[in-house]
């Protein structure tokens, strides 16, 4: 094997790490916060302020750090500049739990995320090429999900033996491995010719990126965004509701119940992630998508039924099924309809963005139905969110996957005549 093999295969085993220890880095900033602000007497609408912050600052840096991967030609320098932002904000958390630092962290938090994102999506095209992508994503996925699960249990054993305010100090020194991972990737352009059969073009020439206003007049990203929209809606609010429906007076076992509700679908995705992306590319886009989504009005329809809280883990079974495909498809299909466009990176913020406003209307809208006609009517309601979406994907989106001669031939640049 010669060294530049070596040297590729190298790699791509330090982007596994760095997609498991980013996703340890992530789960740092989820529930763990909401319970450490309480500990240090924050109110329950103080504490809803601060996870607002983080989520509008998150909608809002979306397509500008999209944007600002692609105006960079070192990603890898985004990614170490995100993961520096990161590392910050959960400093922030840790040495002062006051109104002004935590907006502050928030804020970095928010937007250092939307970059790192399509930097890891960008750095992953530039190692495999368009070819090998899916599989890639798919593997991606799976070191993410077992980052997520490992880091739950460290942070969860941590909070518990130590202090709420030890997770945050775990997280910042979790980020410190992802940035020695990030370093011994080389992403030279080709490193393997015959692996990556992606071939310069003078649609990737940065100086003639499609125009933001071409990218939102596309149909497939338009249809996808939707599709995405109706997703969220559906999904996001849909583990809460069952959770805090179920389990109430449970006692100590809730914790555990609500645990095992976050692990087991991480459990899953990391399965199947692989499969989702090697489908992906043998299969087509749309099939998938059908799979995935049809998943969502059927978990709502059974958690509209569930009375028992062990219950809850199978139905989230489901969850696993969903995420593993939305995780691998979304960064799939903004490659399809922008990755030769020099807008790879727009087109995934754009999509995050989607997801934004759809797990946002999501808990408002869902929070509001139940309040007032019951929980099982809001359900039905998600349900309903669900099957629009499978039935957008089968009736108007349309396939993006292109077959390999027809790439090949729109790859290869025209001779110029004298």
């Amino acid at each position: 094997m010669t060294n530049r093999h070596l040297l590729h295969a190298r790699s791509l085993r330090a982007l596994d790490w760095l997609n498991f220890f980013v996703a340890n880095v992530q789960t740092g900033f989820g529930p763990f916060i909401a319970s450490y602000l309480a500990s240090h007497k924050w109110t329950q609408g103080e504490i809803g302020l601060a996870l607002s912050v983080g989520t509008i600052s998150a909608m809002v840096s979306q397509v500008p750090g999209g944007a600002a991967v692609d105006a960079l030609r070192n990603k890898k320098a985004a990614a170490a500049w995100a993961i520096i932002a990161i590392i910050f904000s959960a400093l922030l958390f840790a040495s002062s739990p006051t109104v002004l630092p935590v907006m502050i962290a928030e804020v970095f938090h928010g937007f250092a995320s939307c970059m790192l994102t399509p930097a890891l999506a960008a750095i992953s095209i530039t190692l495999v090429g368009r070819q090998d992508l899916g599989d890639r994503l798919g593997r991606n996925a799976r070191w993410a999900s077992i980052g997520s699960a490992v880091a739950a249990g460290l942070m969860g054993l941590f909070g518990e033996y130590f202090s709420p305010r030890a997770v945050f100090w775990l997280t910042g020194a979790l980020a410190l491995p992802a940035l020695v991972a990030l370093s011994m990737i080389h992403t030279n352009p080709n490193p393997v010719p015959v692996a990556v059969k992606h071939k310069p073009t003078p649609k990737d020439d940065p100086e003639k990126r499609e125009t933001l206003r071409a990218l939102l007049r596309d149909r497939r990203m338009l249809t996808f965004a939707a599709c995405i929209v109706l997703f969220h809606l559906s999904n996001a609010a849909m583990l809460n509701l069952a959770a805090g429906e179920v389990t109430a007076g449970m006692g100590d076992n809730v914790q555990l119940v609500i645990a095992a509700c976050i692990i087991v679908p991480q459990a899953i995705v990391a399965m199947m992630s692989p499969w989702v992306g090697r489908s992906a590319e043998r299969f087509g886009r749309r099939p998938i998508l059908l799979l995935g989504f049809s998943a969502l009005p059927v978990r709502a329809l059974l958690f509209a039924g569930v009375s028992s809280p062990y219950l809850l883990v199978p139905v989230q079974m489901l969850d696993g099924l969903s995420a593993a495909v939305f995780g691998v498809m979304l960064p799939l299909i903004a490659a399809d309809v922008a990755g030769g466009k020099g807008r790879y990176n727009l087109c995934i913020g754009l999509f995050g963005l989607a997801a934004g406003i759809g797990a946002t209307l999501s808990t408002t809208v869902a929070g509001f139905i139940a309040d007032r006609f019951g929980n099982a009517i809001s359900f039905f309601g998600l349900a309903g969110a669900g099957a629009m979406a499978v039935l957008l994907v089968w009736a108007a989106m349309p396939e993006t996957r292109v077959s390999e001669t027809a790439e090949e031939t729109a790859e290869v640049p025209e001779v110029p005549r004298n």
